[in-house]
């Protein structure tokens, strides 16, 4: 028995376990609180995604009306199901020598998915074996997920079900009233999958965690199935989605499915529902917990105690979960875009919240973004090695809305200093604190990739957002990145309230010439979505637009909107994601913007060189003086010499250095050598602490003159290209 079961409802990630209630579980260790957790949706991906499961859907569908190409599926059936168990071992890393056998033609059955192999062919010589038959394996999934939406149910999706009753529902009626037909066949499977466990774990309390609309309608069926079968438990959900869209729940029937709806972070509050099990109800104190007293929607948010500092969350637990059962897939045969669905990651968070806080389209007014705590980096390395240990696992993706450029800095070198081998990436600002240096410093210690948003580019719209950068810093920046060797991924957007269709093209043009000169290896357009909790959602005169306000009963987070300047921004949507997905693989650059659209755009006014110019004019030439100087590299070969030049002889020393990849020697007059080979131990990453440019050069000139001549010749400019960093 245990006190509480905590679920992600279906569907999330194929390839790795949400994070939220790993942490939540890592919390309620700290507390001896006994908890269960299980990803629902995987485990329901397993059960259908079987042989036997298969079967039972072909079987079902049987009678259905099928399109040409479900007809295509049903009549090559006995070939999906020889080849389903296979496929899934492959994806779950278990059974890699079947790749071969997958990229050999006729292995897989075809349908219409595959369709694109023809345009994507030249991409699989990059993207070798493996992910070739990643790739293809994904399709053969991907064919079958088509037939299971036409023939069994139209909701279902890997990554998402029946996501359309949880977007913008400002009105519980129509959840209501999906909610009163009978169960779906996924339904079917999802409540039997759900009451065994409950049977097994028999909790007091189960806690839903929803991250996205597409979990809300399981959650809200699986809450049903629990109080008709199991009426003594209590039930609570909290995660993302309520937090941004159930802040002003008004309707009652949602408390006919849950007892509980928190908001904002859940260790607290869930930490209080447990302790409420065994309290009267007339000295329940919670935390930002929705409940019904006396027949109405009550927020009692009477405790008085404090949320916990992120040094006292403890760590993520990832125990419970098929950590071995999850799939890798490569839906795109783009290497920085499958890192979402390729690969198992621990995710972890370098801090709470959002260190800039000023993006005008985000919930920047909520806690979950505004309350910025980052983590101590010995503490959140600690933690690293401890899930590292639990999962066997090296592979992190920090989720930050935006890790700190500080902290990523000071994790990198704490992750070089303890020689933990691991391979992470996150999402960041492209400012100019992201140095050449900076970058070289994160690629050692197993920085892979980096994700943020270019959003508009356009240095106008840029200042109306208040990004706080640039388009020829981002350039810049992600240029640092590139030549360090880490990918880059831009989020985009169009529709930004004033944005005129000349923006929309030059914005497109900016984004051609980013990938062409390959400083972007990804991206993808988001139309601009008004939602409530944004500076523009809180004052839309301000950003000329004009709100279509419905009344909220149920959730309330996008909005409809009018802008004023009367431009249909969803008719650029297919032309954009068109010419992006081609220049991800590399090709049609040369092709004219006005060939992505079926209706007259503007020609550009951007110039074909402005991305290259500022590539060129880089920001980041200067040397602060409280700059950290740090050496990456091994101790030298030290060897001494003469030299000789018009009858005068000094003596001179040979400095040779090892690393990774080669071998490389500077000479240098021997008074200045020998003090270069003491600073390097200084300069040290391995050293508690680093010196500064300015105590380097004071050290320097106490015995030696003229240190900027030294910093700036040849042998100095040799050392910086192979690990002497300013920081």
């Amino acid at each position: 028995m245990k006190d509480i079961l905590l679920i992600t409802p279906p569907f999330t990630q194929l390839n790795t376990p949400y994070p939220a209630t790993a942490y939540l579980k890592g919390f309620l260790n700290t507390k001896n609180i006994s908890a269960f957790q299980m990803d629902l949706g995987m485990e329901v991906i397993l059960e259908i995604f079987s042989k036997n499961g298969l079967k039972d859907i072909f079987d079902f569908s049987k009678n259905a009306t099928h399109s040409d190409n479900a007809k295509r599926i049903f009549a090559l059936k006995d070939d999906y199901l020889q080849n389903i168990d296979e496929v899934i071992s492959f994806l779950q890393g278990k059974n890699q020598t079947f790749a071969r056998q997958i990229c050999t033609h006729g292995c897989l059955p075809q349908a219409a998915r595959f369709k694109a192999l023809d345009d994507l062919e030249w991409a699989f010589g990059n993207m070798g074996v493996q992910d070739k038959a990643k790739h293809l394996a994904t399709l053969f999934l991907e064919d079958i997920s088509d037939y299971i939406i036409e023939c069994v149910d139209e909701n279902f999706g890997f990554s998402r079900y029946a996501e359309r009753l949880g977007r913008s529902a400002n009105q519980f009626d129509e959840l209501y009233e999906a909610l009163k037909q009978p169960p779906t066949y996924i339904d079917q499977i999802t409540l039997g999958l759900l009451d065994k466990t409950i049977r097994t774990v028999n909790p007091k309390l189960i806690c839903f965690s929803v991250p996205f609309p597409g979990n809300l309608y399981s959650a809200f069926r699986s809450a049903k199935n629990i109080k008709a079968k199991f009426p003594t438990i209590k039930i609570a959900m909290g995660g993302g989605f309520p937090n941004t869209e159930l802040r002003g729940l008004k309707d009652k029937r949602v408390f006919e499915f849950f007892d509980y709806i928190t908001l904002d972070d859940g260790e607290l509050p869930i930490e209080l529902l447990v302790e409420s099990l065994s309290k009267p109800i007339e000295t329940h104190l919670f935390k930002r917990t929705f409940l019904m007293e006396e027949g109405e929607v009550f927020y009692n948010n009477l405790s008085l105690r404090k949320d916990y500092k992120q040094s006292e969350l403890g760590t993520p637990d990832y125990s419970d979960l098929p950590l071995n059962s999850y799939i890798s897939v490569i839906e795109l045969a783009n290497p920085m875009h499958s890192l979402w669905s390729d690969g198992r990651w621990n995710k972890l968070t370098m801090a709470h919240g959002c260190y800039w806080g000023k993006c005008t389209f985000c919930d920047v007014s909520l806690d979950y973004i505004k309350l910025y705590e980052p983590i101590a980096v010995s503490l959140l390395v600690d933690r690293m090695q401890e899930i590292i240990a639990q999962t066997k696992e090296n592979g992190f993706h920090f989720v930050d809305e935006a890790a700190p450029p500080a902290l990523m800095k000071s994790l990198a070198i704490e992750i070089i200093k303890r020689k933990l081998k691991v391979t992470w990436w996150t999402n960041i600002r492209f400012e100019k604190s992201f140095t050449k240096d900076l970058c070289v410093l994160l690629k050692n210690s197993g920085c892979i990739a980096v994700s943020g948003g270019l959003e508009v580019a356009s240095d106008r719209l840029l200042a109306l957002i208040q990004k706080g950068v640039t388009v020829k810093q981002v350039a810049q920046v992600t240029n640092h990145f590139t030549e360090t060797g880490i990918m880059v991924h831009a989020y985009l957007m169009y529709g930004y309230p004033t944005q005129t269709v000349q923006e929309t093209v030059d914005s497109l043009e900016m984004v051609r010439q980013m990938f062409e000169l390959e400083i972007l290896q990804s991206g993808f357009w988001h139309q601009f979505a008004l939602t409530a909790h944004s500076p523009v959602g809180l004052s839309p005169a301000e950003y000329g637009i004009i709100p279509e306000q419905q009344p909220i009963g149920f959730a309330h987070n996008d909005i409809q909107f009018k802008d004023k300047t009367g431009i249909h921004h969803d008719k650029f949507s297919y032309g954009l994601k068109k010419s992006l997905f081609n220049y991800m693989h590399g090709i049609c650059f040369d092709l004219p913007l006005q060939e992505w659209f079926d209706f007259k755009i503007p020609k550009t006014t951007i110039n074909k060189n402005f991305i290259e110019n500022s590539l060129i004019l880089d920001d980041n030439l200067g040397t602060k003086p409280n700059s950290k100087v740090v050496w990456l590299g091994n101790d030298p070969e030290a060897s001494y010499f003469t030299k000789s030049k018009k009858g005068n002889s000094w003596e001179m020393i040979q400095l040779i250095f090892n690393d990774k990849r080669a071998s490389f020697e500077i000479a240098l007059d021997k008074d200045k050598g020998d003090w270069l080979v003491k600073a390097l131990e200084k300069l040290s990453v391995y050293q508690e602490n680093h010196l500064t440019f300015h105590q380097l050069k004071a050290d320097f000139e106490s015995d030696l003159e003229n240190f900027e001549l030294f910093w700036h010749s040849k042998p100095i400019k040799v050392l910086r290209e192979n690990g002497l960093l300013l920081l």
